[in-house]
């Protein structure tokens, strides 16, 4: 699709005559690295030709793995942005030994005092969970798949409902004292035409909380979430949807399905069990109590032929199913519980299995650490339960919008940050070609592992592990042509976008999970002399409040 897809510009690498500063690197290069074979692991594999679940190796040395972030549906982890599980630290084995530039030092700097320990303030006032209010509800708020409505001048954030229904909203958290309340509407007075029986049995209040919107129809859905961004953008940028180059549409991802048919599209889900039945399910809204399931309506076919609902886990704490798009990899990550011995692991399918101990190390217990996932025209390894898009086509669908908001062209300079295993640094090396250069920033080690590996034969790509705010400044490059970046769902912030408006590119794509830091970031961008050409947005977590954005900017004048 090419839609709200700017002409390009040739912006500062067009024009002709003009001279770099002393200092500046306006053509950087990283150096060239001569033609190697594919990295292979202990048994001679390669990602591409390992096995299911190759013959047992030796047992590998535990590797660390960060502690979950919160997940977005998208689904982006915290090391790089994204995610949901955020768990992108991981490991490799049998990767050959890669030449590294010479970096400068690292500055000194002043150390962060360290952030005195709040402690929450409890709740005062008199309970008003249980109560019942008769409400109109109103618009649609960012965040948590709920609207707002209004009780004798008290907000109300109401769960389960649309804009424009009359409901009875039963009080969830809050007192007397709060200055709002949550609540679900347990009673439909008034119903919105976008309105349909809830597909899932499991979903409703007081039940499961992985989805939303299950209560809405799929264009309903979209409408919604196209709301929420309009509102973010007027609200933290001070744009218009017409400034910010967006035509005010969530686009669909995938084919369309019967009428009342959920899509099956979440290739990742991380199971609670319950310590005193073993059974597996998922969390309810904003709390640590299981709903208990026989099926997720959502989960990706390969997460549902595991068939985690059906057996018991004792000793477990979490099960996380991980179903790789365009192969057939499974993998099934496990946490016991502390002290809990680790159960034996019999599924119906081939699958390789993973636990995690009690400092959040990542142990091989069978098979292989890592999943093969194919997209943009390349098989990617991810280990160690790392950060993935967890909608099959979501990988795809992003590579394109960008490349086809940023127009790469040949021997052009572009810098791709929180670059995760490499997925847009590889569809940028193969625009740029030969004459250009990628450079990527990732601050897990093991994702720089794996895009390393995942690149191995791509010589215009080079791979650095920090963090980006840390990193991109000692670099030493003062000017490219095209930047990426996919920051994690708090986003950029101030000084790093303050950093990128510095290096004059002629174009910039913004992949954001999180409207509100989406919109925040772009009047940092405005402020730095940057502006929205294009914006797309994309449904790629139906029955979710979540959706994913890609922005274009250009200088302004351009």
């Amino acid at each position: 699709m090419t839609r709200n897809n700017p002409s390009r510009s040739s912006g500062k690498s067009g024009k002709a005559g003009k001279t770099s500063k002393p200092g500046q690197v306006a053509r950087p290069r990283w150096g060239s690295k001569p033609t190697r074979s594919a990295a292979t692991d202990r048994e001679g594999y390669t990602a591409q030709t390992a096995p299911i679940v190759p013959a047992e190796p030796k047992p590998q040395v535990a590797q660390d793995r960060p502690a979950p972030a919160a997940k977005t549906a998208a689904g982006k982890s915290a090391s790089a942005s994204k995610s949901a599980a955020a768990k992108s630290a991981q490991g490799s084995k049998g990767e050959r030994p890669r030449k590294q530039a010479v970096r400068p030092p690292k500055a000194l700097r002043a150390a962060k005092p360290a952030r005195a320990e709040r402690t929450p303030k409890a709740p005062t006032g008199d309970s008003l969970v249980g109560e019942r209010y008769e409400v109109e509800v109103g618009p649609v708020a960012h965040g948590g798949g709920h609207c707002v409505a209004r009780h004798e001048g008290r907000v109300l954030f109401v769960r389960h409902t649309l804009p424009g229904e009359r409901v009875i909203a039963q009080v969830t958290e809050g007192t007397t004292t709060s200055r709002f309340l949550r609540a679900d509407a347990v009673e439909i007075l008034e119903a919105a035409k976008e309105r349909i029986p809830a597909p899932c049995p499991f979903s409703g209040p007081g039940k499961c909380g992985g989805c939303d919107w299950q209560h809405v129809t799929p264009g309903g859905q979209r409408k919604l979430k196209g709301q929420v961004l309009t509102e973010q953008l007027a609200k933290l940028a001070g744009l218009t949807p017409a400034e910010a180059g967006w035509d005010g549409s969530v686009e669909p991802v995938g084919g369309k399905l019967p009428a009342g048919e959920v899509p099956a599209w979440r290739s990742r889900i991380q199971y609670a069990v319950d310590p005193e039945t073993g059974k597996a399910g998922l969390r309810r809204h904003r709390s640590h109590d299981i709903e208990p399931i026989d099926r997720c309506l959502i989960a990706a076919p390969g997460v549902t032929e595991l068939g985690i609902e059906a057996r018991d886990w004792p000793g477990v704490e979490t099960v996380e199913a991980i179903a790789a798009s365009g192969s057939s990899d499974r993998q099934v990550v496990l946490t016991p519980r502390a002290g809990a011995q680790l159960p034996l692991v019999e599924l119906d399918q081939p699958v390789s299995i993973s636990r995690i101990d009690e400092q959040g190390l990542f142990h091989r217990v069978h098979g292989r650490t890592f999943v093969r996932e194919r997209a943009a025209g390349r098989t990617w390894r991810v280990s160690n339960g790392g950060f993935w898009q967890i909608h099959p086509e979501a990988p795809t669908t992003l590579v394109d919008a960008v490349l086809a908001g940023l127009d790469p062209q040949w021997g052009e300079m572009a810098l791709d940050l929180y670059c995760g295993v490499g997925l847009f640094a590889g569809a940028l090396a193969d625009r740029v070609g030969e004459d250009g250069a990628v450079l990527g920033i990732e601050s897990s080690k093991q994702a720089v592992v794996d895009a390393r590996h995942n690149l191995a034969e791509v010589d215009n790509v080079r791979i650095e592990c920090d963090k980006v705010e840390s990193l991109l400044p000692r670099t030493g490059i003062t000017s490219t042509d095209l930047i990426v970046l996919d920051p994690p769902r708090a986003g950029a912030g101030r000084e790093t976008v303050a950093h990128l408006v510095g290096l004059e590119a002629r174009r910039i794509a913004y992949v954001a999970c999180d409207p509100a830091a989406l919109a925040r970031d772009l009047a940092f961008f405005r402020e730095g002399g940057y502006r929205p050409v294009s914006l797309r947005a994309f449904d790629l977590f139906p029955m979710t409040h979540h959706f994913e954005c890609v922005a274009i900017l250009e200088p302004v004048g351009e």
